[in-house]
């Protein structure tokens, strides 16, 4: 059976990457990711925002340019860790 290749192997960096952060649809959900991005990845982004059919959640997806496997990783961990976050795709 072949092993399957490492997210690390499949990007070459500097890259284009889109976080999608699955989160209660709070108003302060946009700012609290926005925030973790500022930190690790600063620049000017326009994140779009997804209401699910219900309005429970809300997907907030923001595309940054990533400079390494290190920077994916952390943003991933730390996307997670904001409370009202269920989900970083």
């Amino acid at each position: 059976m072949q092993e399957q290749p490492k997210l690390k192997d499949l990007l070459e960096f500097p890259c284009k990457f889109t976080y999608k952060v699955m989160g209660y649809a709070k108003p302060e959900l946009t700012d609290l990711v926005l925030e973790v991005i500022q930190r690790h990845a600063p620049g000017d982004y326009t994140p779009s925002v997804k209401p699910s059919g219900k309005g429970t959640y809300n997907a907030v997806s923001v595309s940054i340019t990533a400079t390494s496997i290190e920077q994916v990783e952390i943003l991933y961990k730390e996307l997670g860790d904001i409370d009202i976050v269920r989900m970083v795709l």
